[in-house]
C-alpha cells in the first residue's frame, strides 16, 4: 500500500475532510517519528526478558473536540507502519459505570453522577491495563458506551495482543495537576455557584486528581498537548461532535434523541470548564510537545520542549 492509498483510506475511514492530509504531514509524521524514537530510547538498555520497560505510554491531552482521537488513530496506524506495536486508549473508557457514579453521587456530591471529572474515573483499571500490555498474551480493553451511559460489557472488550511498544492514553484531562486549594474558593461557572456552593464537588475532584490520577499520569514517558486558543471555542467544538454522533445515530436507525442537545452541551462543559482553563494555562510549559491549534481546530505550529 503507498502512503497515498493510506491516507484516502484513513480520511475515508474516519469521515475527515481533504484538508486533513496536510495535518497528516506537517503533525502527525512528526509526531510519530518523535514518539518512535522516545520508544527506542526507552528500550535502550533492556534486554528482551525486561518486558515490562519496553513499552512507552504516551499521554495525549486536549480539551473536548479538539481531534484527540483522530489523532491518536493516525499516529496508531504510522506507528503499526513503521513496525511498531502500538494501540491506544481512551481516559472516557475507564469511567466507572452508571451504578458506581449514581452510588458516588449519593455518598459524596449529586454532581458525580456525570461523567467526565477526576473522581469518575476507574483508576485501577486503567493502570492494570496499561500493565497488561506491558506483558506478553492477550488484554481487553474497556468500552465505554456513551449512548447509554454506561461500560459495555467484557464480551464486547476488543483484544489486543502484547507486549506492545508505545501505547497513547488519551483525554481531555491526561497529564493534569491539581489546583492550590485557593484556586477552588470562587466558584468558576454557575454550574459551581448554583450546584456546589460550598464547593463539595470541586474539592472532591481536585482531591482525586492530586490522588491516584497523578500516579497514573506518572506513567507517562511522553505527554502532547493540543493547545486550545481558548476555553471559549470548547462549546463549539463539542457542540460540533454532539450533531455529527446525532445524525450517524440517527443514520443506523438509533434513537438520535439520546443524544445530547445544544443546551445539554453547555451543560455537559460547564463540568469540565475548570480544569480545561487550568489544563491551557499551566501544561504548555511542560508538555513534551505541544500543537498549538486556532478556533477552526487546524493546527497553527508544532512545539517540542526547549525547540
Amino acid at each position: 500500500m503507498t502512503a497515498g492509498d493510506w491516507i484516502d483510506g484513513f480520511l475515508q475511514r474516519e469521515r475527515l475532510p481533504q484538508r486533513y492530509r496536510d495535518t497528516i504531514r506537517d503533525i502527525c509524521r512528526p509526531l510519530a517519528g518523535t514518539i518512535a524514537r522516545a520508544a527506542a530510547k526507552a528500550t535502550e538498555g533492556t534486554g528482551e526478558s525486561n518486558g515490562g520497560a519496553r513499552m512507552l505510554t504516551v499521554g495525549l491531552c486536549g480539551a473536548q473536540g479538539s481531534g484527540k482521537s483522530t489523532l491518536a488513530a493516525a499516529l496508531v496506524e504510522l506507528l503499526r507502519a513503521d513496525g511498531l506495536a502500538a494501540a491506544s486508549l481512551s481516559i472516557d473508557d475507564f469511567y466507572l459505570t452508571h451504578a458506581e457514579r449514581r452510588a458516588l453521587a449519593a455518598s459524596v456530591h449529586p454532581l458525580l453522577q456525570t461523567r467526565g471529572v477526576p473522581g469518575t474515573h476507574d483508576v485501577p483499571l486503567a493502570q492494570a491495563t496499561l500493565r497488561s500490555l506491558r506483558s506478553k498474551g492477550v488484554t481487553t480493553l474497556p468500552v465505554f458506551d456513551k449512548q447509554v451511559d454506561d461500560r459495555r460489557a467484557p464480551a464486547d472488550w476488543p483484544r489486543v495482543e502484547g507486549p506492545l511498544r508505545v501505547t497513547l492514553l488519551e483525554g481531555w484531562c491526561v497529564g493534569a495537576r491539581p489546583q492550590a486549594m485557593t484556586a477552588l474558593v470562587q466558584p468558576l461557572n454557575a454550574l459551581e455557584r448554583d450546584e456546589d456552593a460550598d464547593g463539595t464537588w470541586r474539592g472532591y475532584v481536585n482531591a482525586c486528581l492530586a490522588g491516584d490520577y497523578q500516579m497514573l499520569f506518572g506513567e507517562l514517558g511522553l505527554l502532547l498537548l493540543l493547545q486550545a486558543p481558548s476555553f471559549d471555542v470548547v462549546y463549539g467544538w463539542r457542540l460540533e461532535q454532539e450533531r455529527k454522533l446525532r445524525e450517524r445515530v440517527a443514520a443506523a436507525g438509533g434513537d438520535a434523541t439520546r443524544v445530547m442537545d445544544d443546551a445539554g452541551v453547555a451543560r455537559f462543559i460547564s463540568h469540565y470548564e475548570r480544569i480545561t482553563r487550568h489544563i491551557l494555562d499551566e501544561m504548555p510549559g511542560r508538555a513534551d510537545v505541544v500543537v498549538e491549534l486556532d478556533a477552526a481546530r487546524a493546527p497553527l505550529r508544532l512545539l517540542a520542549r526547549g525547540g
